[in-house]
Parts: C-alpha cells; structure tokens; sequence
C-alpha cells in the first residue's frame, strides 16, 4: 500500500475514532459540586452523576426581591474552528431553593443548557440523553439535595426534580436555541408560590417556554431561599460564599462527543476545559444584562471558583499556562462579559485566572475558612 494511501488510512480512522458518538444518544449527568467536610460532611453523588468545577459569575443586588425576580439577557457562543461543546457539557444558571426534604432546607437548581446538543430526555435522576446536532441548544432542570444516608457524616446527593425546557407552542418537545441567538432566562414567584418559574425566550424566534418547579416527590413547589442576591445568602451545603443566584460555566468534564464526558483535570490532554486553543476557537457566551424585577440593575459583579482556581491547576500540572493547564476567566468585552480566555473585543479581564480566589477563607455553617470568598470584579 503506497504511504499516501496508508496516511488516508489512518486518517479516516482517527476521525472514526474521534466521532465515535456523534450519531448516537448520549446519556450523562452533572450534578452540583457539594462541601467537603472529612469524617462530618462526606456527599456520595448518584450512580452515573459527578461534579467538579463551577467558576461562577454573580450578579449583586441588595434590592429586595431582586433573588426572587431577575432576568439574565444573553447571546449564545457559536462554534468555530473549535465547538463549544469541546470545553465541557453544559453552562448553566442557577439558584438555591428551599426544599425540606434536604438537609439545611436547602436545593440548588441548575439550567442546565447542552451545546451542540438536542435534548431527548430529562430524567427524574437529574441525567440527561441528547444527540449531537451543532450550533443547537436545548436545556433540563435538575434540583439537587442532599439527604442523610443512616451512617454518620455519609450523604447522597440526589435530584428532588427535573424537567426538559419545552416549547411552549410546541408541548413534548424541547424548545431550540441556537448559537447566536439572544436569549433571555427570567426567574421569577408569582402569587400562588407555586414553586420558582423560569421562562426562557428566544428572542430571535420569538419561541418560549417555561418550568415551574413544583415536586410532588418534595411535598410542593420549590421556592426561593433569600430575598436579595447579595453575598453571603448562599447554599448552605456548598463550597462558596456567593449570591443565590449565579451563572456556571461546569468545567472539568471533557466533551460528551468524543470522549463521553467523562471527568478530567488540569494537563489531562482529553480535557479541554483548561487549555487556551479551545476556548480561542470559538465566539464566546455574551452575557448583556441581568435586570431585577424592579428594573434595576446590578450593583456590582462578583466571580468566584469551588476549586480555587489556579489551584485546581497546581494539583495536576507542574507549572501554570501552557497547553491544558490554564484556568479559564470571566472578561468584560464590548459586546458583554464573557467567559473563557481573552478574546478580539476584551477590555478588562481582571488578572485572568488571578480573579479566583484559591485558598477558603469564608464562612458557612461548617465554621471559619470553610468556603471560598467571592471577589468583585465590577461595580
């Protein structure tokens, strides 16, 4: 066999291998990243699910009920020499809710939205399944708690709910984004408290849908825990000092396409999530606003990482930068914040991977310097 045929060869077969599911449905779960107490706070995930990295982006308000009613405006990352879906399975906005059923009273809910990806279920286990269609978004609901198992110190985390993101003119089926759409997510109570409501339009389509977070399983609707996003009203049961209300783009998976999504770590070469080219090789998230339900703004903006950012990196690479071993940043450019690396538009990126804070010096209900401090970044 002549060289050229044989390069062809191996070639096709390393994009065979690369694509292995791309034409399949892929089933995974992401759960929320719980505190780590040894031998008084140790949380099993369910079977299938994990968690790992969730740098956040914090909009603070002490306006009241401005973490009961706040829209999030945004314009979804488009893919370019890279897909968004390379650097990890899912960016999400999130909140904490009460829920009895879980300990300190408390459930932290994720929308989760899946690039390149077309939802075909949300399960009840807070899982998802979708097939890969690029340049597509769709999105699940998964409510995480923590329960007690029986033994001292051991939990389980588990999903008190979960939902698929439907089009409201299209009920049973997912409501579909794309990249480059502006969307809005508005969280928000109504009179009935029958459980927080999350409406999400495309505002280039006009299509909406929206989830209502009522659990029978839970004893009812799921609620809001704090009145106010300011710092310091955070999940009881996490690992950072921060607003109610966030966005989180999960990292530390590597891609749900190619190589499953399964865990990874900084200088693991599966894992895109910490290497520079990816994230450079397509348009980022452009976040443009968030508005509370009296119409202000927020006061400041604040970011913080469960894993301490370069920190994360120090475990597992011998030096910080370099391929797979940078820690991705949140940027302030012309057309909104962004999250990622510095791109064409940036104009503040706030010391890079420098504006985490990597040792826990906050409180929570687990004592002094038990939770990362958010740092401001805005006013």
């Amino acid at each position: 066999m002549k060289r050229a045929s044989i390069l062809l060869l191996f070639a096709a077969i390393a994009v065979f291998a690369s694509l292995p599911l791309q034409g399949q449905t892929v089933t995974r779960c992401y759960a929320h990243l719980p505190q780590y107490i040894e031998d008084q706070f140790e949380v099993n995930y369910s079977n299938g699910c994990s968690g790992h990295d969730e740098p956040e982006l914090d909009p603070v308000s002490s306006a009241p009920g401005s973490a009961r009613d706040l829209t999030w405006t945004v314009v979804l990352p488009m893919n370019g020499t890279s897909l968004v879906s390379d650097v990890g399975p899912t960016f999400w906005f999130g909140g904490t809710v009460n829920d009895p059923k879980s300990v300190f009273g408390q459930a932290f809910l994720e929308l989760q939205f899946y690039p390149d990806s077309l939802v075909a279920k949300c399960f009840s286990d807070g899982a998802f399944a979708v097939n890969y269609a690029p340049n597509t978004y769709t999105a699940c609901s998964p409510v995480w708690k923590i329960v007690p198992t029986g033994k001292a110190g051991i939990f389980n985390e588990t999903a008190a709910f979960n939902a698929m993101l439907e089009d409201s003119a299209n009920p049973g089926n997912p409501l579909v984004m794309h990249a480059g759409d502006a969307v809005t997510i508005h969280f928000f109570v109504t009179p009935a408290a029958d459980g927080f409501h999350i409406t999400v339009t495309d505002l280039n389509t006009a299509r909406k849908g929206t989830i209502i977070l009522n659990s029978p399983s839970e004893g009812g609707p799921l609620m809001p825990s704090f009145d106010s996003q300011q710092l310091g009203n955070a999940l009881s049961w996490g690992g950072v000092s921060d607003t109610p209300n966030s966005f989180v783009w999960e990292i530390g998976h590597a891609s749900v396409f190619t190589t499953g999504g399964q865990f990874c770590v900084p200088g693991q070469t599966i894992c895109d999530s910490y290497d520079a080219s990816p994230w450079a090789g397509f348009s980022p998230i452009q976040i443009k606003a968030v508005t509370f339900g009296d119409g202000s703004a927020p006061k400041s903006w604040a970011v913080v990482s469960n894993q301490g950012g370069k920190a994360e990196v120090a475990k597992s690479c011998s030096a910080y930068g370099g391929p797979f071993c940078i820690y991705p940043w949140y940027s302030l450019g012309v057309s909104g914040l962004h999250y990622g690396v510095d791109y064409a538009d940036t104009r503040k990126d706030f010391g890079q991977a420098d504006q985490f804070q990597q040792t826990r010096q906050c409180g929570g209900p687990f004592g002094s310097d038990s939770t990362y401090c958010a740092t401001t970044i805005l006013h």
